[in-house]
Formats: structure tokens, sequence, C-alpha cells
């Protein structure tokens, strides 16, 4: 079980921190490029939850628990982006763009709570047996480095301290090794927990691509680029799919 957790831990984390890293040591930060870089990470998002999240909780439950999920995870990260800007505007007025840093750590929030249904995956799928598990935890720290990069540049951008991006970053991941732990604990777990998790980070990232990153990116650079960034994030996001699936 602890062997389980801990390397739920490991392939939870590894992504979004190798993401973050790049993130902070990004030279351009033009806002035309941190327009590219939140669209992308908008469109890969809304492919996750359109072709993986809603999609795999359909087929363990009904249509009206994934509805009452996805309704419960919006409502969250409503109540996340109140706090956030409420601190952030308060407490940090000294700080350059209050706009980006809201917005990398309201992505930090969103996929956190996204990584606990991964993590469950990878605890069960190594309960199954070990190959799965491999196969599952590689995967998920491949699609996770885009996500660790998403959260750190807008950071970055809005002039928070590397240190305490990355704090948010790894915090991010730790999610995932929760998850697993969960797995691990409950073995062959409820397909119902399963399900309301699954629907529950459908509905946080679609009020994070919908509320936050879309605006943002806009905000930023109303030109084409934007719109690329978000349909070639959709597309990868999609291919990605396909391949981990």
């Amino acid at each position: 079980m602890l062997k389980i957790s801990l390397l739920g831990l490991f392939f939870g984390t590894i992504g979004t921190t190798l993401g973050g890293i790049i993130g902070i040591f990004t030279k351009r930060n033009s806002n035309k490029f941190l327009s590219f870089v939140l669209s992308f990470a908008s469109g890969l998002m809304l492919a996750v939850v359109c072709f993986d999240l809603i999609p795999e909780a359909l087929e363990m439950t009904s249509v009206f628990t994934v509805l009452l999920g996805i309704v419960l995870g919006i409502i969250t990260m409503i109540g996340c982006d109140v706090l956030v800007d409420k601190k952030f505007s308060t407490n940090n007025s000294n700080i350059g763009n209050m706009s980006l840093i809201k917005t990398g750590v309201i992505v930090s929030i969103g996929l956190a709570l996204h990584n606990i249904p991964e993590g469950l995956a990878i605890g069960s799928g190594f309960e199954a047996s070990a190959t799965l598990g491999f196969s599952l935890a590689i995967a998920i720290a491949l699609h996770d480095v885009p996500e660790g990069l998403s959260m750190a540049i807008p950071m970055k951008s809005g002039g928070m301290n590397p240190f305490k991006i990355m704090f948010y970053v790894i915090l991010s991941g730790i999610a995932t090794g929760i998850g697993a732990l969960i797995g691990a604990i409950v073995g062959n777990i409820s397909i119902g927990v399963i399900a309301i998790c699954l629907s529950f980070a459908a509905g946080a990232m679609l009020y994070i691509v919908s509320g936050e990153l879309i605006p943002e990116s806009n905000k930023l650079y109303s030109g084409r680029m934007s719109a690329i960034g978000n349909m070639l994030g959709f597309i990868i996001g999609l291919f990605a799919m396909i391949i981990t699936g």
C-alpha cells in the first residue's frame, strides 16, 4: 500500500513539476505567447473533460449523477475563485499582475481536484496488476507536463516568486498521490465514488476553461493566436486520449 502511494505521488508530481520548471525558465513573456499557452491549456483541458472524464463517468453511473457531480465541481470552483480573488486583492497589492496570478492559482486548485481521480486510477491499476499500474502512471505523468506549464507561466508573468510557484505546482501534483493512497486502501473502490470524482473534476475543469483561461487569454491578446492555441490544445488532447486509452 505504501509503495503504491509513493509511486502515485512520484508520477503525479514529476509531470507537473517538470512543466512548472519549464514555465519558470521560459524566456518569452510576450502577451501573444502567454495568450497562446493559456488557450492551449484550455483546449487540452476541454479535450480531457469531453473525451475522458465525462465518458468514463457515464459508463459507471447515471446521467443525473454525472450532472450532479459536474454542478458540484463548478460551484466548488466558483467558491475557490471568490476566496482566491479576495486573498490576492487584499493581501498582495504589491505584486504585479494579480489577474494572471489568480488564474495560475485557480488552475492549480482545479488540477489538484482533477488529479485525485487520476490517483485513484493509478492505485486501483496497481491493485489489478503492476503492468497496468505503471502504464497508467506514465501516461498520467506525461499529460501532467502541459498542466504544470499552464500553472507556472501565468504566475511567473504576474511576478510571483519562483519558489512559491513551485510550491503551488508540486502541491497540485501531490493530490495524485492522495488519490493513489485512497485507491490502494479501498482496493476495488466503489464505482459510484469514482464516477462522482470524475464528474466533479469535469465540472471544476469546465469552470477553469470558461471562467479563467479563455477570458484571460482573450484579455492578453485578441488575435488569432489564442484561437489557434485553443484548437491545437484540443486536438493534441484528443490525440493523447487515443494514445493512452
